[in-house]
């Protein structure tokens, strides 16, 4: 008789196929990686093959594993076709979903919120990290969908909606901050900016060497609440999305430049998305809009 597969297996099967480590494998299903191993371990003995090559680095597919990788994409989305299609209970399953710190905590309380009162059994996991950062884990497939930031605005794009970064300080103008009141006017301007190839950093950049305005940067961080603090300090300005500001920080003009606006979309790691994963993406299109 042919042994009959474990669909949690295969959830665990896919998930380190895709992160290429058991530890990031261990944190996307919830359990602990020594489960991850019994798991994959029970996989391999019920088809009588290796799946993965393992290595100090982490894990990589054998050939069979290659082949098997399909096999358990199409039968985890069959059976959450099937669940959706037949089951009273509404949608099931898991989502790890990406998306910017800013906009996780200017819009994603209220999403989550209402989310989850219609579709209760979904489970949604969130990784924060910038909009680079999200692209090349979607492309790894180690998460699944991602809300992600574009410079691309022109009508009919397939952006959701439109947010405006701004220029970010501790007082209500730029005069009146402490490191412009010495060195006169061309003293460099201290930025508080996030990584170098994140959406705001390039554009707060561009935007000062187009007014021809001197600035430096002067600290860096990927995380929203580190930015804030130094903007708080004084000891920098800062950029952030204006729907992210702080209420004791002010957002700050002339003689600054324009910053320009950003479009939101939702992008999927699969071609043929879960069922799960379709509801998420059309409930933040309706929802994003009116937040």
């Amino acid at each position: 008789m042919q042994a009959l597969l474990d669909l949690k297996l295969l959830t665990t099967f896919v998930r380190a196929a895709h992160a290429g480590t058991l530890s990031a494998a261990a944190i996307q299903v919830g359990r602990t990686q020594s489960t991850v191993t019994m798991q994959i371990q029970r996989l391999e003995d019920a088809l009588g093959q290796s799946l993965f090559h393992r290595s100090g680095s982490g894990v990589r597919l054998t050939g069979a594993g290659e082949r098997f990788l399909g096999y358990a994409e199409r039968i985890l989305r069959l059976h959450d076709d099937a669940v959706s299609s037949f089951s009273d209970q509404g949608l099931r399953g898991a989502i790890t979903f990406g998306c910017p710190e800013d906009y996780l905590i200017a819009f994603f309380p209220a999403l989550l919120k209402s989310f989850g009162a219609i579709h209760r059994d979904i489970e949604i996991r969130v990784v924060s990290a910038p909009t680079p950062e999200l692209q090349k884990l979607l492309h790894a497939r180690q998460i699944d969908m991602a809300l992600v930031s574009t410079p691309d605005i022109t009508p009919g794009g397939d952006f959701i909606r439109t947010e405006q970064l701004a220029w970010v300080g501790s007082k209500p103008t730029l005069e009146l901050h402490d490191f412009n009141q010495n060195g006169g006017p061309q003293n460099p301007i201290p930025l508080a900016l996030a990584a170098a190839n994140a959406l705001d950093h390039r554009s707060a950049r561009d935007a000062m060497e187009s007014a021809k305005l001197p600035y430096q940067i002067a600290y860096a961080s990927n995380s929203l609440a580190g930015l804030i603090a130094v903007t708080r300090s004084g000891l920098a300005i800062s950029v952030m999305m204006q729907k992210a500001v702080p209420s004791d920080l002010f957002i700050l003009k002339a003689p600054l430049p324009a910053l320009p606006k950003l479009g939101l979309r939702v992008i999927t790691s699969e071609i043929n998305p879960s069922p799960a994963m379709d509801a998420f993406a059309d409930h933040i299109t309706k929802m994003l809009p009116f937040l």
